[in-house]
């Protein structure tokens, strides 16, 4: 099928992927007295007194926003907010079909960092929680960052965490598969934007000890010049060998590859300069650093990518539903680090030893049991750490 063309004829049929439905009926004089004035009155007057029941008494308990400013779509690049509604929309419709979760689409025509912090944060009263969506680095970082602190609703950049959430999981198990230690295994991860930034952090959270992060110019390390701030700070945490070389040297001895970067820039040769047992994630989309083909032809034990069409799909849609859910049910205030941690966990958790193997170690996008493993995962451990507001 030629994707492409089939969607855009779908888009002009559907003309656009989500809608409203309504909950309350409007039928008669007395319907709309309840459901509007004068009857609306009340239930504003109660939120007026205290801003918590309108989780109670409007959908925001239910409702989470997808925002992007349009600079980094899909692989697309800076196409702006407006072209990048279909994606947004497509974002919506997976939080709906696989959570549950009501999104809005909202696209900002702004690339400035203070606009986009204050459009937001003037808009989080309408909703339970916020997920950015293919913002560009660096600015995506200071976006996130600021908007945590002054927002009292939930906060995530799926690019950056729900990526690591699942990768996560995929290393997991993929280190059952090969019998190796996480905390013993060297972990190359090239790509050192949004997705390879938070990748790095949240392995190194989740117990990795030697990782070497890599750009486009080679291996990052302690002092070396033109990082970005948070590239900076990984850097004092990683490649503690301070080797200054290229992919290809960093590879050498290694026991993950871990690729958000480009199509087609692992060879054979660097995959096979790795220790046994290796594993290699390269998931660049839609053409992946090195084909799965290639990497078990030099070696590698397991191997994952970002594609349907492959084994051991590495897919966003694994972790954010559910993580909304799940935050959304403890009306979280936040999400932290141990409950990225616990989705991780959920999704890892559904691999029963039996079946686990090189082919299978992260469950199907389809998998009924991941969105609401994961909603709970993150519903108790919201609890346990005190981040819930759920009265009781």
């Amino acid at each position: 099928m030629n994707y492409a063309e089939m969607s855009l004829k779908k888009h002009y049929e559907w003309k656009g992927k989500i809608e409203v439905s309504q909950r309350a009926t409007v039928k008669s004089r007395e319907d709309l007295s309840l459901a509007y004035t004068p009857g609306v009155a009340a239930p504003c007057l109660e939120i007026q007194k205290d801003e918590s029941k309108s989780y109670e008494l409007t959908r925001r308990w239910n409702t989470v926003a997808v925002i992007t400013d349009g600079t980094a779509v899909l692989g697309l690049g800076d196409i702006g907010p407006v072209a990048g509604m279909p994606v947004m929309e497509g974002k919506a419709l997976l939080f709906k079909a696989f959570g549950n979760v009501d999104a809005i689409p909202l696209c900002i025509k702004s690339k400035d960092v203070d606009e986009l912090v204050r459009t937001i944060y003037l808009l989080s009263g309408s909703f339970g929680g916020i997920n950015l969506e293919d913002i560009s680095a660096p600015r995506c970082f200071e976006v996130e960052r600021r908007l945590k602190e002054i927002c009292d609703i939930p906060v995530f950049h799926d690019d950056q965490h729900g990526t690591a959430i699942v990768l996560g999981a995929a290393l997991m198990n993929a280190l059952k598969v090969v019998k190796k230690e996480i905390g013993a295994v060297r972990v190359v991860i090239n790509g050192a934007g949004s997705a390879g930034v938070a990748i790095a952090s949240f392995l190194l959270n989740l117990g990795v000890k030697d990782m070497i992060l890599c750009d486009r110019f080679g291996t990052l390390y302690d002092g070396k010049e033109g990082m970005t701030e948070p590239q900076q700070q990984l850097a004092r945490k990683t490649n503690t060998e301070r080797l200054d070389g290229s992919l290809a040297d960093a590879m050498k001895g290694a026991d993950v590859f871990i690729g958000v970067s480009a199509p087609n820039i692992v060879s054979r040769e660097m995959v096979a300069s790795m220790n046994a047992g290796a594993i290699v994630f390269p998931m660049a989309n839609p053409t992946p650093e090195i084909s799965p083909e290639d990497a078990l032809a030099a070696g590698a034990a397991v191997v994952g990518t970002g594609r349907s069409d492959f084994n051991n799909q590495i897919n966003n849609v694994l972790a954010f539903p559910g993580i909304f859910r799940g935050a959304l049910d403890a009306r979280a205030s936040a999400i932290t680090e141990d409950m990225k941690l616990a989705a991780a966990y959920g999704i890892a958790s559904l691999i029963g030893e039996d079946e686990l193997n090189a082919e299978y170690i992260i469950p199907k996008a389809f998998d009924p049991r991941v969105a609401e493993t994961v909603a709970k995962a993150v519903y108790d451990c919201a609890v346990r750490e005190g981040v819930s507001r759920i009265k009781g």
